[in-house]
């Protein structure tokens, strides 16, 4: 009997029938197709063996159930459990931790809360007013104003003075607000990073938000750098499915945004060449994924730690619960 892949996906056209063609000429017993939800019961159990989730960033219902389908023994890429954790704040001290070179970053209190928040009563434990003279002197001029849980380059600013910073800070509302150093590049990078083990680096132009096939662009040495360094990210994140975007310096590679869990996979963005390089990969990943796996639904304890990290960590925590 074939097993299942399911795709949760938003306003996406290219990528899904592709994908969905791909893994049903692969001939494998695996068959894929999209996802259909309405009101979902707890003790329901789910028909996939693996689920591709390309939307639930935006729509919360579609990670509330993913959430679910993990605890019935589900692979979702990516784990909802660690993407829900997620924040460019966590990544730069996760990319520190694992000696990836990542720009100085700190962050901010909100300028907005909630209606109900009293600053004298409900903040005690912040410090009122914030030290600006520190945060411009530590970070520098310019810097770089973004939401910690942002993505898709929106709400990112550029600021120039200390009066830019301030200005976008304060119009920031309810948004948990990072500022990082800015990286004044000679060679921009963004890497499509698929099943923890395969990294295709790729030369972008983030200002025109275009790719270009330019295979020579870098080195073998900084490629190779590239590379690994990606793949220690992803790893640590447990994403089988991200975009990593490298600024190079001096010819070091600073790790600015790695928070990418639902990569653009658009062939009139990657060009038809790099479009075929993710469906294939995708389709290697969920045949993979779905062979290599029990049923869909068996019982397992839950682990949450493992659950948090991810697809490797809750491998270990099934081969715990099996040896008790």
């Amino acid at each position: 009997m074939n097993v299942r892949v399911g795709l949760i996906v938003g306003r996406e056209w290219s990528f899904p029938p592709k994908f969905i063609e791909e893994v049903h000429r692969r001939d494998r017993g695996v068959v894929a197709e999209y996802v259909k939800l309405g009101a979902e019961a707890m003790d329901g159990a789910c028909p996939y063996r693996v689920i591709i989730d390309r939307i639930s960033h935006e729509v919360p219902f579609y990670r509330t159930y993913l959430k679910h389908a993990a605890l019935q023994g589900v692979t979702v890429v990516n784990n909802p459990f660690m993407w829900s954790a997620d924040d460019k704040f966590f990544g730069a001290t996760l990319a520190t931790r694992l000696g990836v070179v990542s720009p100085k970053t700190l962050v901010l209190p909100n300028k907005e809360y909630v209606p109900g928040i009293d600053h004298q009563e409900s903040l005690r434990n912040l410090t009122f007013p914030l030290d600006w003279d520190t945060v411009v002197r530590h970070i520098g001029l310019p810097c770089i104003l973004k939401d910690a849980h942002g993505g898709g380059w929106k709400d990112v600013f550029v600021c120039h003075t200390r009066e830019e910073l301030l200005h976008h800070y304060d119009h920031s509302g309810l948004r948990t607000m990072i500022v990082q150093e800015f990286i004044a590049w000679e060679q921009f990078v963004r890497c499509l990073c698929i099943g923890q083990r395969d990294v295709l680096p790729i030369h972008y132009d983030p200002q025109a938000r275009r790719y270009h096939v330019d295979p020579d662009y870098l080195t073998p040495a900084l490629r190779d750098r590239i590379v690994k360094d990606s793949l220690t990210l992803v790893g640590a994140l447990g994403y089988d499915m991200n975009s990593i975007e490298w600024a190079v310096r001096d010819g070091v590679p600073y790790a600015i945004d790695f928070m990418n869990p639902a990569p653009d996979f658009d062939i009139n963005s990657l060009s038809p060449e790099y479009f075929d390089w993710s469906v294939q990969h995708m389709a290697d990943l969920a045949i993979r994924l779905a062979k290599s796996r029990g049923a869909a639904g068996a019982t397992r304890t839950p682990h949450w730690q493992a659950l948090f990290r991810g697809r490797e960590g809750a491998g270990a925590a099934r081969r715990a619960a099996r040896s008790t």
